[in-house]
């Protein structure tokens, strides 16, 4: 008979403080959690998806979240420059860049002492699997409040590939990194509104594109093999010539996982998409909305280069706020408590 991997026990718990950006929720583990060795965050992430999965199973999966929980683990920067870094998780592994993580990060940082707060604007550099992500978090009177980021190098990885979805419907899709890789696509080629249609529609459709998309593209990524995977697909309304007017998407993610944030990895990829087909005016900001209407400024803030592919650098701003904390621990004999999801 195989043991199972312990958990927490009320003794020793793994406590948490929890916050949300734009309605996305954000669980951050405080103390509690195991130490993850690595050379690097990118071996820290291999080794947390390979040997402590089940913490992951026990903080995301109910009965202590739920099928759309999100959590950031820190562990020990092998950067220079960082004052912090994390790992993402979520209901099925392990991503290599968050935006609305980032925003709510910059605040706990500041809030709980990570780094020291200067005003107006305190720097706090945050080591992710993608790279070194630099967010500056406002100050006045001592409090903290929005933060804005510049992610890495974001780029434009296909433009308008013709594909179909396995019931044989014909779309395009244009692919874009951001720290992760999306397909992305409008929601009109198949009648659907973002923001107005049935959630449950759009789902199936970024499941069914995320499908066509692996079946046909291979991903690669000039800086290491572990970024090239497609992490969703993001649906948007359309709109992608620069307008003074708000554009919405919708972020489908990981196993089918719905981001009430506009995604700042998803505005990062989608501003890079628009600059590359000239659709998009340098340094100037434009409102993107999530599928609940919660919004995210962005902006191509430079430009510069991955690899062979012209990139830019998307500035993201928006605000945390908190909204609880907790202990978890594990009752030995509650086989249930270890972690199930529903839907």
């Amino acid at each position: 008979m195989v043991s199972k991997p312990s958990l927490p026990g009320r003794e020793f718990p793994i406590n948490v403080i929890d916050m949300h950006t734009g309605g996305e929720p954000l669980r951050i583990i405080t103390s509690g959690y195991p130490a993850i060795p690595g050379e690097d965050i990118l071996a820290k992430r291999r080794h947390a998806r390979d040997e402590l999965d089940h913490l992951r199973r026990f903080l995301m999966f109910e009965p202590r979240g739920h099928y759309d929980m999100y959590g950031a683990i820190l562990v020990e920067p092998s950067l220079p420059d960082a004052n912090l870094a994390v790992l993402f998780i979520h209901n099925e592994g392990y991503s290599t860049m968050c935006g609305h993580a980032i925003i709510a990060l910059g605040r706990y940082a500041v809030d709980y002492g990570l780094v020291i707060p200067v005003e107006p604007v305190t720097q706090v550099n945050i080591e992710c699997p993608c790279g070194l992500v630099r967010a500056e978090v406002s100050v006045i009177n001592g409090q903290s409040g929005t933060v804005r980021f510049k992610s890495v190098p974001s780029f434009m990885f296909a433009a308008d590939i013709e594909l179909a979805l396995a019931d044989g419907r014909a779309f395009k899709t244009d692919i874009g990194y951001g720290g992760a890789f999306y397909a992305v696509l409008d929601a009109r080629q198949f009648g659907l509104e973002v923001g107005s249609s049935p959630v449950r529609d759009l789902i199936d459709l970024a499941q069914s594109a995320c499908s066509a998309v692996n079946a046909s593209i291979t991903l690669y990524h000039p800086d290491h093999d572990d970024l090239a995977f497609l992490y969703g697909a993001i649906l948007t309304d359309g709109k992608d010539t620069w307008s003074s007017d708000p554009t919405r998407n919708i972020c489908v993610f990981a196993d089918n996982q719905v981001d009430r944030s506009p995604t700042g990895s998803g505005v990062s990829a989608r501003l890079a998409i628009q600059h590359a087909k000239g659709l998009v005016i340098p340094n100037t900001a434009r409102r993107f909305e999530s599928v609940i209407g919660s919004g995210f400024e962005g902006r191509v803030a430079g430009i510069t280069r991955c690899g062979t592919f012209p990139a830019i650098i998307a500035e993201v701003s928006g605000k945390a706020h908190y909204s609880g904390a907790a202990s978890f621990w594990h009752d030995a004999d509650d086989d249930i408590g270890r972690g199930f999801i529903v839907r």
